[in-house]
């Protein structure tokens, strides 16, 4: 019999409500002893105004809404209490010791979702799902993870695993009672359907690119030499004064980061230093540092000042993004004399002027083109689409190497491989597609999955 657990299930810090949830087969007598009665005047999921008591000295700590979720009808499958108090931190953590003292142990990450894993109240992509919605940043992302957290996944895999168990078990029965190989319009029946299957997990699979930019976002770098406008940019695309702006060049010596979101895409926006040859030391940091952001982010933004005439240090920082996906802006427009201000330097840039993203940080022109210019390289029909997305790299990855291991057993099948051979590559896209739902999950790496949890869930 595992023991009671318990946390705190909300966000910690002060609050209107804090509550303190408990689960194992001693969470009912633990709350007992702080309540008086509670065991035999409380009606399971009911809740009650009751007063909180330290069962050593009897002094009242709180008034609280005390909610009994009895076994197996709760979240985890065992006996659930939720003690919904004032959220004073001091209280919070005064109500989980005394239930530490009464033999309840702190919950680890995710322990309470485990539980539900192992007690079948869901299974591990529905689990995984409960994470996601609480760390969603956009309407998108949330969407997603309650379609996952409904059951919409496992839906979509159960098909698909259905019909590759069936065609095992006809591989299986011929191992087992055919002694001659499998006729061929029988092995022509089979290969028909494993690559129906392999469709099948590719269409699946071809929807993470989409879920992957909802759930996770772009890196942006603002790069460009010193005053050209990164700052002033960078609180612009925010709408708000994040970043230090002054006349002096080189004042963003570190990087800053933000996130804000550009048509339900979260976006990870990061004002670097500026790139230029100096010798002072903590500005040189910043600049190495600079440079490696440029390398790790998914769009470089290269900063041009439209007032001033372009400098071979411009034409440096281009050059040293040509493999990268990147934008060329030039910022100052409103103080800009024209287009022709522009000197010989300018030819040898990849496009002509008429085609860079123009913009004001200033007065704002421009920068909502700029914001659907950072998104719409990575856009595709996916995300605007009503149908369900992959969002989780793991599950991306366990689909393709199902994918991998259905297609390698259709070329064995063609080369007429005993179908002993035949069939472990179908076993093995079977037990990656069974980890995806937990079914063939180790306990290794459902421990690494629910640490990414948080303690209260």
């Amino acid at each position: 019999m595992l023991d009671t657990i318990v946390a705190l299930a909300t966000p910690t810090g002060r609050s209107g409500i804090g509550v303190v949830r408990l689960s194992g087969s001693d969470a009912l007598s633990i709350v007992s002893r702080l309540i008086d009665g509670y065991e035999k005047n409380s009606v399971p999921r009911s809740a009650h105004l009751r007063t909180i008591r330290d069962p050593d000295s009897n002094e009242v700590i709180d008034e609280a809404i005390v909610t009994w979720f009895k076994a197996p009808h709760s979240f985890t499958g065992e006996d659930v209490v939720e003690v919904a108090c004032h959220g004073a931190p001091v209280v919070l953590r005064r109500l989980i010791d005394i239930c530490l003292r009464l033999n309840a142990r702190m919950a680890e990450p995710g322990e309470f979702s485990l539980r539900a894993l192992a007690n079948g109240r869901m299974n591990l992509a529905e689990a995984e799902a409960i994470r996601d919605l609480i760390d969603a940043q956009t309407v998108a992302s949330a969407r997603q993870a309650v379609r996952q957290l409904r059951g919409e996944f496992s839906h979509e895999l159960q098909p698909i695993k259905d019909d590759l168990l069936n065609v095992i078990v006809v591989l299986e029965s011929a191992l087992e009672f055919v002694e001659d190989d499998l006729p061929e319009t029988q092995s022509e029946s089979i290969r028909i359907k494993l690559k129906k299957i392999v469709d099948d997990v590719h269409r699946v699979g071809s929807t993470f690119q989409a879920g992957k930019l909802i759930r996770e976002g772009l890196r942006v770098a603002l790069v460009g030499r010193p005053n050209v406008g990164k700052s002033s940019l960078f609180n612009a695309l925010l709408g708000s004064d994040r970043a230090i702006v002054t006349e002096i060049a080189g004042t963003t010596r570190d990087q800053i980061h933000e996130r804000f979101t550009i048509e339900d895409i979260p976006v990870s926006l990061i004002d670097t230093a500026g790139l230029r040859e100096t010798s002072d030391t903590v500005e040189s940091i910043g600049v190495e540092r600079s440079r490696r952001t440029m390398a790790d982010a998914d769009l470089v933004v290269i900063l041009l000042d439209a007032s001033e005439q372009i400098t071979g240090e411009d034409i440096e920082i281009i050059d040293s993004v040509a493999e990268l996906e990147h934008k060329i802006v030039f910022n100052k427009i409103d103080i800009s004399n024209s287009d022709n201000s522009q000197n010989k330097a300018f030819a040898r840039l990849p496009i002509s002027y008429s085609e860079f993203i123009k913009v004001s940080a200033k007065t704002g022109e421009g920068i909502d083109t700029l914001k659907r210019a950072i998104v719409d390289p990575f856009r595709s029909e996916d995300i605007s689409s009503n149908g369900f997305l992959v969002t989780d790299a793991r599950h991306f990855d366990l689909l393709v190497r199902a994918g991998a291991e259905i297609t390698h057993s259709i070329e064995l099948l063609d080369q007429r491989q005993s179908e002993e051979i035949v069939l472990v590559g179908l076993h093995n896209a079977l037990r990656y597609l069974g980890e995806i739902t937990g079914e063939t999950t180790t306990e290794d790496m459902l421990t690494r999955i629910f640490s990414t949890f948080c303690i209260g869930k």
